[in-house]
């Protein structure tokens, strides 16, 4: 679905990412980056609804639906953050069904949805694995399919590759975007690399310095 970022206008703390405006159409991938500070994070936080107290002004419509004021859950938006954030004491197949079963899918849309995706992703053989026991890249990719488990409007990625060895990154790079182009997701994805934004965007969009 379409995304579009009207004057948005959020403070963190001292921070304040004033009036921002992006339009992705449908489909697109955009990849953001710019300086440290200069607000990517704080962007996709807003997005995402974890930032909803610090938007002072500006909105956020994803299908021409208004998402400011609504709380994460309800805006079938999935994210992929930099640590990743695996449930520890999750298997694999459990990391997957973690949202369907949150939102009551029916058992076998459940089973298909897992199946098809662990597929999709290469993981069809580490199902019964805990995290612990997953390689960087592997992790990486649970990760994608979690936030892609209940088919979201909006994928959000940040640094969803830092750390990753370069055949790791790459790799994982190239699972994202047929990911993309397979799922049909509108995408934004924060990296400070010209390479991994040039490998996985339709788009760059750069991003200022920090405002005090």
């Amino acid at each position: 679905m379409r995304l579009e970022i009207k004057d948005l206008t959020v403070r963190v703390g001292g921070f304040v990412l004033s009036d921002f405006s992006l339009a992705v159409a449908e489909g697109e991938c955009v990849a953001l980056m710019g300086p440290s500070g200069c607000g990517k994070t704080t962007l996709m936080e807003a997005v995402c609804g974890l930032r909803s107290g610090g938007v002072l002004s500006g909105r956020i419509l994803l299908g021409g639906v208004d998402l400011t004021d609504l709380p994460p859950g309800a805006r079938m938006i999935g994210l992929v953050p930099q640590d990743v954030a695996l449930f520890p004491t999750l298997t694999v197949r459990e990391q997957l069904e973690f949202g369907p079963k949150l939102h009551r899918w029916d058992r076998d849309e459940m089973r298909d949805r897992v199946e098809g995706l662990a597929s999709d992703l290469g993981l069809s053989q580490l199902l019964d694995r805990l995290p612990k026991g997953l390689s960087g890249g592997e992790a990486r990719r649970v990760a994608l399919g979690r936030a892609l488990a209940l088919r979201p409007r909006l994928l959000c990625l940040d640094e969803a590759l830092s750390g990753l060895d370069e055949a790791r990154h790459d790799e994982v790079l190239q699972v994202i975007r047929k990911m993309i182009d397979r799922e049909g997701v509108t995408a934004l994805h924060v990296t400070h690399s010209r390479r991994e934004a040039n490998a996985i965007a339709d788009r760059v969009v750069v991003m200022g310095p920090r405002e005090a």
